[in-house]
């Protein structure tokens, strides 16, 4: 893979080609991207699905405020704009006929990341990651499993490992009627958004980081090989079907996203008291310990303080690690044979794996988690269930009155069933999936003829 090729400007339906050195300067296309995501629909969605913990934001204390996917989503791509411009600085110098000839600057690597890492959540369902393994399990073990007979391998794995990465990609991409091309991001972006760059067989080919899940739906296929093909990914010859290495700015995209979710999460267990306090400072000291201006942090009377200095410190610390690695390791990882996560070859991987265990522990494991994963496994296993029975009927022709009201409460873009059964199915989860935590309980009081 090399460089020029893989921070192409080019967008859906472009007839000549983008030039860096051509571009506005005060409203460069890789800044547009970031525009069109925030504007959307489907980012805006976001501030009311869950990350973690199902609990609603408290204006009257603080200690009740837990972050939402969009607030997640917008810390995830301050600290990837910071990895980008870190890591620009570095490839531009090694480079530099990047900045020369063709006028690429470093903030253009900022720029990539942060749009990417903007999106990265944007196709995931409601009630955090549970979602995709309720909608999964409706087609794998529920009532959806009577498709399978009328489905192609590949079509069926798209349903039963149904996957948020995927779902991003048709959002950002999918042309609608008079909407050709979808938010039309620049092919850097979309590649930088492709954490696993493969279809959903086979599954796990290889231990590679690139190949723990997959990125893109069959109905997105042909539209995802011209990406891939722009902008030179790899291909990956562990995988015998459709799969490739990443775009390498990919990886600092994954490790925004890590970073985040690592010290944040833990954040936000310690404000709501999943986390006794200063267990956790400590934790977070273990990690910072090398950086920490002892006699600033000493003379901190607060709390909330301390812990936000900490946390601070703890983003900035693992951002220098992050991209250390990434600079030792880009030859590697532009042949496609760096294979795992940024974070999991820096210098404080025990430190972080040390605070996960214990999120995983006091915060993912926690009552108010379960919770709401049991009760998202059954309002999103009962709308498709009547969602996508009324469609099926009204393409065989055999719809009820009742399947009729169920299809004019859909949005327009959901009701078409003038396509094969793969694509309504899809659709189907698609739309669940678009919905927020309180659309869905809504949703299904309605269905339940518990709400008028």
């Amino acid at each position: 893979m090399d460089w020029e090729r893989l921070l192409s400007l080019k967008r859906f339906g472009d007839t000549h080609k983008r030039l860096r050195k051509e571009q506005e300067e005060t409203r460069l296309g890789f800044e547009v991207d970031y525009d069109r995501i925030i504007f959307s629909s489907s980012f805006r969605s976001l501030q009311d699905k869950t990350q973690v913990i199902p609990l609603p934001i408290s204006v009257g204390s603080k200690k009740d405020f837990v972050h939402t996917r969009l607030t997640h989503s917008l810390e995830v791509s301050v600290v990837g704009r910071s990895l980008g411009r870190t890591a620009g600085q570095r490839i531009l110098a090694k480079y530099p006929y990047l900045s020369e000839i063709h006028g690429y600057h470093f903030n253009d690597f900022g720029a990539i990341v942060a749009a990417a890492a903007l999106a990265h959540d944007i196709g995931n369902p409601p009630f955090g990651h549970s979602g995709e393994k309720a909608i999964g399990s409706y087609f794998e073990q529920g009532i959806g499993k009577k498709y399978r007979t009328i489905l192609s391998n590949e079509e069926y794995q798209d349903l039963i490992d149904f996957e948020g990465n995927a779902n991003g990609f048709k959002l950002l991409t999918e042309s609608r009627e008079g909407v050709p091309g979808g938010l039309r991001l620049s092919y850097a972006t979309l590649g930088a958004f492709m954490k696993y760059p493969k279809a959903s067989l086979p599954k796990r080919p290889s231990k590679h980081i690139a190949d723990k899940k997959f990125g893109f739906f069959q109905s997105e296929k042909d539209f995802f090989l011209e990406v891939t093909e722009e902008i030179g990914l790899a291909v990956n010859p562990k995988n015998s079907g459709i799969g490739f290495y990443r775009h390498p700015l990919t990886y600092l995209v994954e490790a925004a996203d890590d970073i985040c979710y690592t010290i944040i999460d833990f954040e936000d267990g310690i404000n709501l008291g999943l986390i006794p306090e200063e267990y956790a400072l400590e934790y977070l000291i273990n990690l910072v310990k090398e950086n920490i201006n002892t006699k600033k942090y000493n003379a901190m009377k607060h709390s909330n303080d301390r812990l936000s200095y900490l946390r601070a410190l703890a983003i900035n610390t693992l951002i220098t690690d992050a991209v250390e690695v990434f600079e030792q390791n880009e030859t590697e990882i532009l042949t496609g044979s760096f294979d795992s996560a940024l974070l999991d070859k820096g210098k404080y991987k025990a430190q972080v794996d040390d605070i996960i265990k214990l999120s995983v522990e006091k915060i993912y494991q926690s009552t108010e988690v379960i919770d709401k994963e049991l009760a998202g496994y059954r309002i999103i296993s009962d709308i498709l269930d009547f969602y996508t029975q009324a469609l099926v009927n009204k393409k065989e022709g055999n719809a009820t009155n009742y399947d009729k009201l169920l299809i004019q409460s859909l949005p327009d873009v959901y009701k078409n069933t003038d396509v094969p059964i793969y694509n309504i199915l899809l659709n189907t989860c698609c739309f669940v999936a678009s919905l927020s935590d309180s659309a869905a309980v809504h949703f299904h009081n309605k269905l339940m003829g518990k709400q008028f």
